[in-house]
């Protein structure tokens, strides 16, 4: 009867980890490299996405894009702009493609004067924060 039990147990515990994988998402960034990477933006979106998006707007149905343009005027002037878009993936068949129809979309703007090239970096990525907050909220409110 005790391994009936132990069975049971890890048989709901393997179900419940199952359910609470984060879902996975078709991602596109077309960001400045001098401001920030795909890589940093891709965590930066991983740490927004919840269960509560996904079952609103399906993976298998929507993708996200993000893009970061700007950069520092001559008289010193970080100037950025930060966008987040839902996008629909390519169907009647979901595909690798998605289609340049946002859905949504939320965009931040920012400006730091004197502003060095590694202030610049983090001012980009506080605005893409705001965005991806934006978007994400609008989407899926708490």
């Amino acid at each position: 009867m005790k391994i009936r039990t132990a069975t049971t147990a890890a048989a709901i515990l393997l179900s419940s980890a199952a359910f609470a994988a984060l879902p996975d998402y078709l991602f596109v960034d077309k960001s400045a490299e001098t401001l920030i990477d795909a890589a940093t933006a891709r965590s930066m979106f991983a740490d927004a996405e919840t269960m509560r998006l996904a079952k609103l707007y399906p993976p298998s149905t929507w993708g996200f894009a993000t893009q970061v343009s700007g950069g520092i005027t001559p008289d010193a002037t970080c100037v950025v702009t930060a966008r987040v878009m839902l996008l629909p993936r390519n169907n009647p068949r979901p595909s690798k493609t998605l289609l340049f129809k946002p859905e949504q979309m939320a965009t931040a703007f920012g400006a730091k004067a004197q502003a060095s090239e590694a202030q610049c970096r983090d001012l980009a990525k506080a605005k893409l924060r705001e965005a991806i907050d934006a978007l994400t909220s609008a989407l899926a409110p708490r």
